[in-house]
């Protein structure tokens, strides 16, 4: 494959990428912005196949982390401080969907085949199909309990996999897009529906609940849930970070313009983190301050994240790094 023809996969995910919110325009709450003076000091991993464009990132308990490759047939892991590729047998297409299990599992929404996947430590994978003709799907997570929880669109559905069986949680609104989704500590799920401006709690029993953000047009995206059970998302056009605790809202602005928010993750020291594709950095937000981590190049494009129990935060790049901070330089 030339350089000229490796470049349009990048593309389109670049446009993908961008795509996801709609235009929007709003006013929120001051943050703080920490200058940085000291220069962290990364782990990166770049993809041992030129063309492999690496985008979602899940860690596992053991701190193996795994993350899909866009326009590929294989799924990637870190493992003992090598990259490895493992076969999947049919090539991905917008691989955004990924979660880790407490085995070790890896779990990805896999739009070309229409189907969850799970692939085992050693490659082995099963394959659930979803039982519809086409398939868009967002952001997936692995709850405490097992079940896999993932957005999928063309079902306008929050959908839960368990034990082989699928349920769908259908959305109101046709048009709400589903995104995000992220488990809570209190064993709820919470999505995000970007055409919709709003989140969605979906309760242990079933309920859901729908809570619409304040910022008009924010497209809400990536979501998260920290330990004491606030939750986060990105708002992308409004380039804010968006918090939700004991029924109110919250919004943070990132005070570099259009950068592009991507990727959520909360940390166990309840630090949340996010991913600037058009900053060329990682963004913390901690006790109402943001801080940046400015990536090694400048042309760095980070699009998913992941922090780990031991609270390294991973990264995707999608020029062709996967990178790690390590926990010492995040907590600073």
């Amino acid at each position: 494959m030339t350089t000229e023809a490796a470049s349009v996969p990048r593309r389109r995910l670049w446009l993908t990428a961008l795509s996801i919110i709609a235009v929007a325009v709003a006013s929120g709450a001051a943050a703080w912005w920490t200058l940085q003076p000291h220069k962290p000091a990364f782990v990166e991993y770049p993809m041992t196949v030129a063309t492999d464009i690496p985008t979602a990132i899940a860690t596992a308990p053991d701190g193996t982390a795994w993350f899909s490759i866009d326009f590929s047939d294989a799924i990637g892991v870190v493992r003992n401080g090598k990259v490895e590729r493992l076969s999947k047998g049919s090539r991905n297409a917008e691989p955004l969907g990924l979660g880790a299990d407490a085995a070790g599992n890896a779990w990805l929404a896999d739009p070309p085949a229409v189907a969850i996947q799970r692939v085992a430590p050693n490659g082995e994978i099963r394959s659930f199909p979803l039982g519809t003709p086409i398939a868009r799907l967002g952001r997936l997570t692995v709850a405490p309990d097992g079940a896999v929880w993932f957005a999928e669109s063309t079902a306008f559905s929050i959908t839960r996999l368990k034990d082989g069986e699928l349920k769908r949680h259908e959305i109101s609104m046709v048009r709400g897009a589903p995104f995000g989704v992220a488990a809570a500590p209190d064993g709820s799920v919470w999505a995000t529906l970007q055409t919709g401006n709003s989140l969605v709690r979906i309760a242990a029993d079933g309920t859901m609940t729908e809570f619409e953000v304040p910022s008009r047009g924010a497209s809400p995206t990536d979501v998260a849930v920290d330990p004491s059970g606030t939750v986060w998302f990105l708002e992308f056009r409004a380039n804010r970070i968006g918090r939700f605790r004991d029924g109110k809202f919250g919004e943070i602005d990132v005070p570099l313009e259009r950068a592009a928010l991507s990727g959520l993750a909360a940390a166990p020291d309840g630090s949340v983190w996010f991913g600037m594709l058009r900053g060329a950095a990682l963004g913390r937000v901690r006790d109402g301050h943001v801080k940046t981590f400015r990536l090694p190049r400048d042309n760095a494009r980070p699009f998913s994240v992941d922090v780990d129990r031991t609270g390294n935060v991973w990264y995707t790049d999608i020029g062709g790094w996967v990178g790690m901070l390590p926990a010492a330089e995040a907590a600073r």
